[in-house]
C-alpha cells in the first residue's frame, strides 16, 4: 500500500476555530476490532471503524489469511471469522503500508499458527525495528528471517502448538504486549505478560468482551496479564469510540489560536490514553468533559476546549505511556506556552514512523522556536501565547503525526509554515484537512 505522490501544503493563520467536529474512530481499537472479529466463529459487526490506510492494511491482511471482511457503509463493517487457530497461509506477502500496529499485532497472530507470512511495508515502516516483537515470539517457537536490524521485509514461520511464556516487557509498549497476548490465544496453557508500566489496555478489554479467559493482577513487578490459550472467541457488535490521538490536534489548536471555542465529540477517554489532556490541563488549558458515557466498554465524552493562555511545565514522566503518540503535538503546545517546558520520558519516539524527537526539534527550530533535544524528549521555550515566527519549509518524514502537528503550529505563525508532504495523514485521519476547513475560516 504505497502513499500517493507528495502533497506540499502551506499553512497560514485562519482565525479562531469554532463549532463542533467528530474525530475518526480510534485507530488502536479499530485494528483490534478487525483482528479479534477475524478470530471469532460467526459474524461480527463493527461501526465507527477508522477507514485510514493503516486499518485498511489490517483488513487486507486478514482477508489474505481467510477472514471474510466486507464494508457495508461509512465506518460500518461485517466480519465472518475463521476461529482461533483457523488462519490460512497467505498466497502473497502481507503489505503493511506505514502501519507498525498492524505489523506487530499480526506477527503475534501468525506466530502461533502453522503458516508462513512475509511482511512488507513502505520506506518509513521498513526503517522501524521489529526486534522487540521478534524476541518474545521467538521464545514461543516462531522463526524469523528479517532484514538487517530486525526490519522489514520479514518472513515469519509460525508454529502450532506454540510454547506459553511469561514475558516481562523491557520497555512500555502496548504493541509488544498485544502481540504476545495474541500469540497466546492459540497456545496451549497460560501465556503471561508482565508490564512494569501500564500501557493502553484496549486488547485486554476487547479480548474479555470476545470471551477470552484473561486475568490481570497487580504485583510488585507490575501488572501481570495472563491469557488462557486455545480460546474460542464469540462474535460481537462493536462501536468504535473517537480516537483521542486524533482529538489531540484539535485540543492543542483550539488552545493556542486566540478566540477558539470548539467541541470535539465522542472522544474515547480510556485512562491509558488521556495523558495529553492531563498535561494540557497542567499547562492551563480550558478543556471540559460533557456527556460522559460508556460505548463498547470504553469511556467516552464530548470535549469542550476554549483558547487559554498556557504556562510551561515539567511534564510528569509517568504520563508518557498514556500520551506517547501525542508528544509531537504537545511539543507544539509548549511552543506557545509562557516559559520553558520540559517533556521527557519518551524514548519510544525515536523508533516511531520517524524519529519524532529529532523531527519535531528540526521543524520547530526552523520555525523560530528554541528547542533543546534530549535522548528521551525536548525542552521548548515558548512564546507566551504570541505567534511563532514560522516562515520555514519543514519535513514530515512520511509521518502523519509530524504533518498534522506542524499544521497546528502554522495556525498561529507570523509567516506561513510549508509542510513538504501531507499525504501520510491519510494513514490515520483522511478527513483532517477538510475538517480544518469546516471549523475555521481563511484569515
Amino acid at each position: 500500500m504505497a502513499h500517493s505522490d507528495p502533497q506540499e501544503l502551506s499553512v497560514a493563520p485562519r482565525g479562531p476555530l469554532t463549532g463542533s467536529l467528530q474525530v475518526p474512530g480510534d485507530k488502536s481499537i479499530s485494528h483490534r476490532a478487525l483482528m479479534f472479529s477475524a478470530l471469532a466463529v460467526g459474524e461480527s459487526r463493527i461501526t465507527g471503524l477508522l477507514e485510514g490506510e493503516d486499518v485498511l492494511a489490517t483488513a487486507a491482511a486478514l482477508r489474505a489469511m481467510g477472514a471474510d471482511i466486507e464494508r457495508t457503509g461509512a465506518g460500518a463493517w461485517r466480519v465472518n471469522g475463521v476461529g482461533v487457530g483457523g488462519l490460512l497461509q497467505p498466497a502473497t506477502a502481507l503489505e503493511m503500508g506505514n502501519s507498525g500496529t498492524s505489523t506487530r499485532l499480526l506477527m503475534g497472530l501468525v506466530a502461533s499458527h502453522p503458516i508462513t507470512a512475509t511482511f512488507t511495508g513502505d520506506a518509513s515502516l521498513s526503517a522501524r525495528p521489529m526486534g522487540r516483537v521478534i524476541e518474545p515470539l521467538s521464545q514461543m517457537g516462531a522463526a524469523f528471517t528479517a532484514s538487517p536490524g530486525g526490519r522489514l521485509p520479514l518472513m515469519l514461520r509460525g508454529i502450532s502448538p506454540a510454547v506459553p511464556i511469561t514475558y516481562t516487557l523491557p520497555v512500555a509498549s502496548a504493541q509488544v504486549k498485544s502481540a504476545v497476548l495474541l500469540a497466546g490465544l492459540n497456545t496451549p496453557g497460560i501465556t503471561r505478560v508482565v508490564e512494569p508500566v501500564a500501557t493502553r489496555d484496549h486488547s485486554e478489554r476487547m479480548l474479555r468482551g470476545f470471551g477470552a479467559e484473561l486475568t490481570i493482577e497487580d504485583d510488585p513487578a507490575g501488572r501481570i496479564i495472563a491469557i488462557h490459550g486455545e480460546a474460542e472467541l464469540r462474535p460481537q457488535t462493536i462501536t468504535v469510540p473517537g480516537d483521542p490521538s486524533s482529538a489531540a490536534f484539535w485540543l492543542v489548536a483550539a488552545s493556542i489560536v486566540p478566540g477558539s471555542d470548539l467541541v470535539v465529540r465522542n472522544v474515547g477517554l480510556n485512562v491509558t490514553r488521556t495523558g495529553l489532556i492531563a498535561a494540557l490541563r497542567l499547562m492551563g488549558a480550558d478543556i471540559t468533559e460533557q456527556d460522559r458515557r460508556e460505548v463498547g466498554g470504553e469511556p467516552v465524552a464530548d470535549l469542550h476546549v476554549r483558547h487559554a493562555p498556557l504556562t510551561a511545565i515539567e511534564v510528569p514522566p509517568e504520563l508518557a505511556p498514556s500520551m506517547i503518540d501525542e508528544y509531537p503535538v504537545l511539543f507544539v503546545a509548549a511552543a506557545f506556552a509562557a516559559g520553558r517546558t520540559v517533556a521527557r520520558g519518551a524514548h519510544e519516539l525515536r523508533v516511531k514512523e520517524s524519529d519524532r524527537i529529532a523531527a519535531m526539534a528540526a521543524a520547530l527550530t526552523a520555525c523560530g522556536v528554541a528547542c533543546e533535544e534530549y535522548e528521551d524528549g525536548l525542552a521548548i521555550t515558548g512564546t507566551g501565547g504570541e505567534a511563532i515566527p514560522g516562515g520555514a519549509r519543514v519535513a514530515s518524514l512520511l509521518d502523519h503525526r509530524i504533518a498534522m502537528s506542524m499544521t497546528v503550529a502554522g495556525l498561529h505563525a507570523t509567516r506561513p509554515v510549508v509542510i513538504d508532504d501531507i499525504a501520510p495523514v491519510a494513514t490515520s485521519y483522511p478527513a483532517f484537512y477538510k475538517t480544518l476547513d469546516d471549523v475555521s475560516e481563511e484569515a
